[in-house]
């Protein structure tokens, strides 16, 4: 009784407009919720979150390959997880008023489309506020950016994109399921999902890549990556192991003093970049064009799961849910 309350239902006078006309009616009905149904938590729920990630990432993004890899992971988690939440309810949990006013002449594009709208200022507010609190946790960032020449405009957009094409991704499901317990069952597993076919945490063989290709954390986490110098950074982790060896308990006292030595004359670094050259991975290069292909594949993810999301409700008057 109280869903059906705080939802507030289109006018009789207004369910047989256009289509056009229908978008401003029930965005204005979504902009009442962020207010009044407290939609607005999501902001700062994404800025605590942020601040978890900024800790963790701060020393590391963009000064070695594998605090840039690893970053990379965490920050696109942080976008994929905003973009999920977002929308994974709101149109199951008005599902039998969706219903009512598609059989009074309401538009199905019109609905979604001005969820589109909504979600993506949801998400514009969300990484607007990511960014801010990256700032103040001092996270590194590189100086050179290949698309708009900054680097927090280029960094901005792919958080938006990713956290948009989670959301759509997300608003699709909401059409699916049957009920707003059913939506936050699935979600974790849709979360699980696209950590493990991301490609960053795990190495995939040759045979599942076309499905991690398929995900919108991969193509989020690569483009991170990429903006992140990913390629032209030292690798730390084999020198690191050398030096554990060489410092570990009885450890050969020649071994050591080698090591002593090498640093002493800055053959470490050298090191780190031989070894990081060796792990060049194409898909993080930082081009224009591949940070462009990373971004126009996201779009077309939310473009998809738009579509898809209205092919879900269009036959709502035959559910008999």
């Amino acid at each position: 009784m109280a869903e059906t309350n705080d939802i507030r239902e289109v006018k009789s006078s207004d369910r047989y407009r256009g289509r056009i006309t229908q978008v401003p009616i029930y965005l204005g009905k979504f902009f009442r919720m962020f207010i009044y149904q407290n939609d607005w938590k999501v902001v700062p729920m994404a800025a605590f979150i942020a601040l978890l990630v900024g800790f963790v990432v701060r020393d590391t993004f963009s000064v070695t390959m594998e605090g840039t890899n690893k970053g990379a992971v965490a920050i696109m988690s942080v976008a994929l997880w905003n973009g999920l939440f977002n929308s994974i309810q709101v149109v199951c949990r008005e599902r039998s008023i969706i219903k009512r006013e598609h059989r009074s002449g309401m538009h199905i594009t019109s609905y979604i489309f001005a969820h589109m709208v909504y979600q993506a200022f949801l998400c514009g507010l969300q990484t607007v506020v990511t960014i801010i609190v990256f700032i103040a946790m001092k996270v590194h960032f590189p100086e050179n950016a290949v698309v708009s020449g900054v680097f927090i405009v280029d960094f901005a957009v792919t958080i938006f994109l990713i956290t948009y094409a989670a959301d759509m991704l997300s608003l699709f499901i909401s059409c699916l399921v049957k009920s707003t317990t059913a939506a936050m069952t699935v979600m974790p597993l849709i979360l699980i999902v696209q950590l493990i076919f991301s490609g960053g945490i795990f190495v995939l063989p040759e045979s599942v890549k076309p499905v991690s290709s398929l995900m919108i954390s991969n193509h989020g986490s690569a483009c991170i990556s990429a903006e992140g110098n990913f390629n032209d950074l030292p690798a730390a982790a084999g020198w690191t192991m050398i030096e554990k060896m060489a410092n570990r308990e009885g450890a050969d006292p020649q071994l050591k003093q080698t090591v002593e030595t090498m640093k002493m004359n800055g053959m470490d670094e050298q090191i780190k970049l031989e070894t990081g050259k060796s792990n060049y991975n194409a898909n993080y290069d930082n081009t224009y064009e591949n940070v462009k292909h990373r971004w126009h594949v996201l779009l077309i993810f939310a473009g998809l799961f738009a579509v898809l999301s209205v092919i879900a409700l269009e036959h709502i008057d035959k559910d008999r849910r």
